[in-house]
């Protein structure tokens, strides 16, 4: 489910692409039989387009990855965190416009 600007996060490559990352990484978590995750993905498509260079786009699979959900205390999907090294700085639960979750990023960086 992930696009052309967006990673697959795995443990695998969690610390290569999220911990030591240079700038400041928006992970989506999310599952197939989740509707509202389906609903958000286009959103997060777009961000990883209109924020090339400012942050990096991951989707995490909670099902596949059920330590990665664990370590970040994922209870509800869909959940968007925006960390920076491996601290959290930002997270938002639920469906929200691109306009809302852009001007959320943007006040963290």
């Amino acid at each position: 489910m992930a696009g052309k600007n967006v990673l697959t996060i795995t443990e695998e490559n969690f610390e290569q692409e999220v911990v030591k990352s240079d700038v400041p990484v928006l992970l989506d978590f999310w599952a197939t039989w989740c509707g509202p995750c389906h609903m958000i993905s286009p959103t997060i498509e777009k961000l990883s387009e209109e924020m090339a260079g400012q942050i990096k786009v991951g989707k995490v699979n909670v099902d596949d990855q059920p330590n990665l959900a664990a370590a970040f205390k994922v209870m509800s999907i869909p959940m968007v965190t925006l960390t920076k090294g491996n601290n959290v700085i930002m997270q938002s639960i639920g469906v929200k416009s691109k306009d809302a979750l852009k001007k959320e990023i943007e006040a963290r960086l």
